[in-house]
């Protein structure tokens, strides 16, 4: 027959084990280490500078003519932007640049006989850099009607880009570095953990592609310059200890 002591002293002994064994088990829950994670900064911006750029040219067998030529047309050009509210001073022309042009001679019998001088072809182009972005975007679609004054002037695509780029950038790290601390800290509250110390912290390659756009990602950074509006993004990827 038991007695009472030793009834009361596997009584306690159970109790023990069984403290021993919760802890153990919760311990065991509890992740323990390090943790990685990846934060995304984002944010949408219109671009605040435009560059245009255009050129015209002039081709006629006699050089000094096709400067003259040139030369008219540039000042067509020069008139026709700065009555659309172009500053002047915002006009800049290049210098002209001028090739000979050739064509090959053959013989009735198909046998190559040389170059032939057919005459000169002269261009230069003009570039407009402007905070008025509405403006100039206009007018690079409407410069066509140079046309109707006998110059043919080649329009290009306007590129687009953000004068306030620096703290965008910083602000978007800003963002980043924040949604990675929150994944971290749901992640160890997951396991019953508790978030240490940051170990380390690498910023992924900035991204800047047009909203709403199909354009990928690629390792080097993309820079888009052919949308007005924007998006710019940027990755954390901090690792932290956990207790």
């Amino acid at each position: 027959m038991k007695t009472p002591t030793n009834a009361l002293i596997f009584g306690i002994a159970i109790i023990i084990s069984s403290i021993f064994l919760g802890k153990a088990y919760i311990d065991r829950s509890k992740v323990s280490g390090e943790i990685q994670v990846t934060g995304l900064g984002e944010q949408n911006f219109t671009s605040d500078l435009i560059v245009w750029d255009g050129a015209f040219m002039a081709k006629l067998y006699d050089l000094k003519r096709a400067y003259i030529n040139l030369e008219n047309d540039k000042t067509i050009i020069k008139n026709y932007l700065v009555s659309k509210g172009v500053a002047e001073e915002r006009l800049v022309f290049s210098a002209v640049n001028f090739r000979e042009k050739t064509r090959s001679k053959y013989s009735h019998k198909g046998d190559f006989m040389g170059k032939e001088f057919v005459g000169y072809e002269l261009t230069q182009s003009v570039q407009i850099e402007s905070n008025e972005v509405e403006k100039i975007e206009k007018i690079s679609r409407e410069v066509t009607e140079l046309l109707n004054q006998g110059v043919n002037f080649y329009s290009e695509a306007p590129r687009y880009y953000y004068t306030q780029l620096v703290d965008l950038k910083i602000e978007m790290i800003s963002k980043a570095t924040e949604d990675a601390r929150i994944r971290a800290e749901k992640i160890a509250a997951y396991y019953n953990g508790e978030l240490g110390a940051l170990q380390s912290a690498k910023m992924g390659v900035f991204q800047i592609t047009g909203q709403n756009s199909t354009e990928n990602y690629s390792w080097g950074g993309t820079f888009n310059t052919s949308s007005r509006d924007k998006t710019a993004s940027i990755t954390m990827k901090l690792v932290y200890k956990v207790k």
